[in-house]
């Protein structure tokens, strides 16, 4: 729908009304507004949602992978020809042995449950994106040196170079019964991988310290499995679990935190529909202003229409004119939006500060900081549903204003 220079002069007239319209101009203004504000809600807030599974999904599976292959009893007999078929599998990409087990850790008097993590040398090596100090390459077998979580750190008081006691209760059996087992460990590195219970809890180190501090052998209790696409990993371990079936169970990380992912899916859907009130508020406020816009200039109407205006005329001018104020509104809004993400941690850090609240607790909202991931068509649709409902709002006022009978108006004139 292409505008004459004739419709486009008057429809640039009308979207700044004049002293008279005042209360015209005031109703536009604050529809720009709206919908300037509704836009970039929904483009923060879903772009949040989108940063916080998003970041969640890559911490977890940093740490536990897309599937974990778990045998019964918590001991894998014959792993490695396993661990060769899961390799082999069709999806997999990467496959490594891992040993896990809640234990108890002891410093300076001061005991903490832990899990305790051993891995190989390759997996060790890619913590050391999340290291905050120390070194990770000390972390050999027969080292007796293990990287644990910040929190971890933190919540013991224990530092780098420190030892650390691991205290394993299924130790030894004496003839004064079983005696819990105690191994001194040095801490050779700290890391942070975001996730407030990994960084609290974890405890790592290469699988041989672990297989001797778990008195397991060779046997390990689990593989860590990493595939092409997260979201098929079911379809990817389908035949492996159909061939390890009665020997070990495999989990994908949707099952292992399915509460999680389902909860934050259930809030991102509630959170779009109900800022998606809001734009439907901007519409109607554009509506009203235009149907007064157009009782304002009845008048106007009919000289134009006396004048040779056609109806399909002043349609395509109320239309522009409403709709303009809509584009405007989403122009400003997706700007806006993109302002408060590059600036929503130092937001958080202010509000928390006026406010005295912690509205960020790491250990409600698991991540450490507030994340963020845009999708630009995402992005898109917003817009298009804010453009869409803007232009849904003129139509109304434009067919009145199309409709005007220039001789009932000039009559008593």
């Amino acid at each position: 729908m292409f505008l004459t220079n004739f419709e486009w002069t008057i429809a640039k007239r009308y979207l700044l009304p004049g002293r008279s319209e005042a209360f015209i101009a005031l109703v536009a203004g604050i529809s720009v507004v709206v919908v300037m504000l509704s836009v970039a809600m929904l483009i923060a807030v879903m772009s949040v949602m989108n940063g916080f599974r998003g970041e969640l999904l890559d911490r977890i599976v940093g740490m536990n992978g897309h599937a974990i292959v778990q045998a019964y009893g918590g001991r894998l007999d014959n792993w490695e020809a396993v661990l060769d078929d899961i390799r082999e599998a069709e999806g997999v990409t990467e496959a490594s042995p891992l040993i896990e087990q809640p234990l108890l850790a002891s410093f300076n008097g001061r005991v903490e449950g832990i899990v305790m993590r051993g891995n190989t040398a390759e997996d060790i090596e890619q913590l050391n994106e999340q290291l905050v100090i120390g070194d990770l390459s000390q972390l050999k077998a027969g080292a007796s040196k293990v990287a644990i979580g910040a929190r971890l750190a933190e919540n013991i008081g224990i530092r780098v170079g420190d030892t650390l006691t691991i205290i394993n209760p299924q130790g030894r059996t004496t003839p004064f019964g079983t005696v819990p087992r105690q191994i001194g460990y040095e801490v050779a590195a700290l890391f942070e991988t975001g996730i407030y219970e990994f960084d609290q809890a974890f405890v790592i180190m290469p699988i041989p310290d672990a297989q001797t501090l778990l008195l397991s052998g060779n046997k390990i209790g689990m593989i860590e499995v990493q595939t092409e696409d997260a979201d098929r990993v079911e379809e990817f371990m389908a035949p492996i679990e159909a061939k390890l079936q009665g020997r070990a169970v495999v989990s994908s990380w949707k099952e292992i935190n399915s509460s999680i992912f389902q909860a934050l899916e259930v809030e991102r859907v509630a959170m779009f529909f109900a800022l998606s009130i809001i734009v439907v508020v901007a519409a109607f406020n554009i509506l009203s202003s235009l149907v007064m816009l157009v009782r304002a200039k009845t008048r106007d109407i009919a000289i134009m229409r006396t004048m040779g205006a056609t109806r399909r005329s002043l349609m395509k001018i109320f239309v522009t004119t409403g709709f303009s104020v809509g584009a405007i509104g989403a122009g400003a809004g997706v700007a806006l939006g993109f302002l408060i993400l590059a600036a929503r941690q130092p937001l958080v850090n202010f509000i928390q500060i006026a406010t005295g609240a912690q509205i960020w607790d790491p250990q409600v909202r698991i991540l450490t900081e507030l994340p963020s991931r845009v999708d630009p068509w995402e992005v898109f649709w917003i817009v298009v549903l804010a453009l869409g409902l803007s232009l849904l709002a003129t139509i109304y006022p434009a067919y009145k204003a199309a409709k005007t009978d220039p001789v009932q108006v000039l009559r008593y004139e």
